[in-house]
């Protein structure tokens, strides 16, 4: 693993976009900083539940009962809004959050040391609260996306979506689930997925489905978090040892070429987006691009050019169509749920 990194000359100071401050912090600090702070316990990412009913009120719209995520809440369809889109578009949403935690679980115990081993486990949870969430919100739009089980199965319909839908019936892109790898990998995997995921739930704040505007919400703060820790070790592993950079290289010529596909623009989500309740994800590519030129220049890292991976017939993985990987990790995701179909946990 990476070793502390080396004193480094200061730098020039650099305007930085909204969200950047942190990041940029570090690189100011990095000498006197040889290792990161691990997560503050009674903070915000202390618990994927904290904040449910902070903040503002009006983003607010769930309940605290933890049988039923959406207890309590409207789930009315907003008008002129076509229930089996919306539920596809949380599916995507959920899938992406769903594939990325079961990844970042696999570094729990695993982790360069105990500090990352919980932040690494934190953002997992966080990212497996949001997608509860809007899976839920999926079998709820449109209960027929939702598997059928056997009869008096107590399986709830967000699990009944996480562990009953084959391999190809998730809707994830294809970056979530590609395996960890080296450390950089996963922080290089992490920094684009949260940077794109933010500008998406920033957008879908206003969107007209109340729960997806207030998963969204919740959500941003999230996000901001993981893309600090991403940013945090990006620029160590750029700035710390050659061994360190040399991974980090190598990480960005095998993750860069599915970065392309997040800002894709799927049919469901272009008529979600003109319906008012979803994002279309080619609308917030210049505001990552933004962001990542930042990151990268702040590290002195020099921007991939790598073509995007190519799609399969025409397919990718909003279609369904994935890597071999993702069927590896849903396997090991499902296999409980699928032994015990009647079981209660």
């Amino acid at each position: 693993m990476p070793q502390s990194p080396q004193p480094q000359s200061p730098q020039p100071q650099t305007p930085q976009p909204n969200g950047l401050d942190a990041i940029q912090s570090v690189a100011d600090d990095l000498v006197h900083q040889p290792s990161h702070p691990a997560p503050d316990p009674n903070d915000a990412h202390g618990s994927v539940y904290d904040g449910l009913l902070g903040g503002d009120p009006s983003h607010w719209a769930f309940g605290t009962d933890f049988e039923d995520p959406l207890a309590g809440v409207d789930t009315t369809i907003p008008d002129g809004v076509d229930a089996t889109d919306l539920g596809t578009y949380c599916l995507m949403l959920a899938d992406d959050a769903l594939i990325a935690s079961q990844r970042l679980c696999e570094w729990t115990s695993r982790a360069p040391d105990l500090e990352d081993d919980i932040a690494l486990s934190n953002i997992a949870l966080d990212l497996l609260g949001q997608a509860r969430l809007l899976l839920a919100r999926a079998a709820a739009a449109d209960p027929t996306l939702v598997p059928a089980l056997p009869e008096g199965s107590p399986v709830p319909p967000e699990d009944a979506l996480a562990f009953f839908r084959d391999a190809r019936q998730f809707r994830n892109v294809r970056l979530v689930e590609l395996d960890n790898g080296d450390f950089a990998v996963t922080i290089v995997k992490l920094l684009l997925n949260s940077s794109a995921r933010i500008a998406l739930f920033e957008r879908l704040v206003e969107s007209r489905d109340h729960v997806l505007a207030a998963v969204a919400a919740k959500g941003v703060k999230e996000l901001t978090y993981h893309r600090d820790y991403a940013g945090r070790w990006f620029l160590t592993l750029a700035r710390g040892t050659q061994e360190s950079r040399r991974r980090l290289d190598a990480a960005l010529m095998k993750v860069w070429p599915l970065q392309a596909e997040q800002f894709t623009t799927h049919e469901v989500e272009a008529r979600v987006a003109e319906a008012g309740v979803g994002v279309d994800p080619a609308a917030v590519a210049d505001d990552v691009s933004v962001v990542l030129a930042q990151v990268f220049a702040l590290s002195g890292v020099e921007q991939p050019t790598a073509a995007p991976l190519a799609a399969i017939q025409g397919r990718q993985g909003r279609d369904g169509m994935h890597t071999e990987a993702l069927s590896r990790i849903v396997g090991e995701l499902q296999v409980v749920a699928r032994a015990h179909p009647m079981g209660q946990w």
